[in-house]
């Protein structure tokens, strides 16, 4: 008997060495992804829920002569969903009044109008003292240097790697479908 009970006190013991070994330690989670955000519906969600995948961070606006690139933003996400890119909007209503609409009106046009799937969030300020902080991070010299600097319009586009890195950054001109925004993506999807 005290055998068995020294057999079985040995195995439990190498048993619990195994599972310690297994367990990895959870990555940190990386600056442009250590954010609370508010969903169109009002609910908090955090920004780590995306980590490991490459996230486009647009701020969007309904009535602006950039308003069709939702069209193309929701091409991207379609194309490139299962690969793990996600595209994250944020209405933001600070150059032209463009985007005046309350969080349901927001969701109804970008539905009926664009067929938008991929995560819209609360209206933020992106530009000021009352931008939102992901904002601030994205576009601030000592948070985010190389591609720091207010955002000129709507539908700004960043890039965040699988890594957690901003990787680029697009104006407004530059459509998402467009050679450069693509190749960034393709680029930061290939690394694992």
């Amino acid at each position: 008997m005290p055998r068995m009970l020294l057999a079985t006190a040995l195995l439990f013991c190498f048993m619990a060495h195994l599972s310690a070994e297994d367990k990895k330690p959870e990555a940190a989670v990386p600056a442009a992804l250590n954010f609370t955000v508010k969903s169109l519906d009002g609910k908090d969600v955090e920004l780590s829920k995306y980590q490991g995948k490459v996230v486009m961070i647009v701020n969007v606006a309904s009535r602006c002569g950039a308003t069709p690139q939702y069209a193309a933003l929701e091409n991207l996400q379609k194309t490139y969903k299962d690969d793990g890119l996600v595209i994250l909007g944020f209405p933001c209503n600070q150059f032209g009044q463009q985007e005046p609409g309350s969080a349901e009106e927001i969701r109804e046009f970008c539905s009926n109008k664009y067929n938008v799937t991929f995560d819209m969030f609360s209206k933020v300020d992106v530009n000021g003292d009352q931008a939102a902080p992901l904002y601030k991070f994205l576009t601030g010299a000592e948070t985010n240097p190389q591609f720091a600097g207010k955002i000129g319009w709507n539908f700004e586009k960043f890039v965040i790697g699988r890594d957690g890195k901003v990787a680029a950054r697009f104006k407004t001109g530059v459509e998402p479908d467009s050679e450069p925004v693509v190749a960034t993506i393709k680029q930061e999807l290939e690394k694992k």
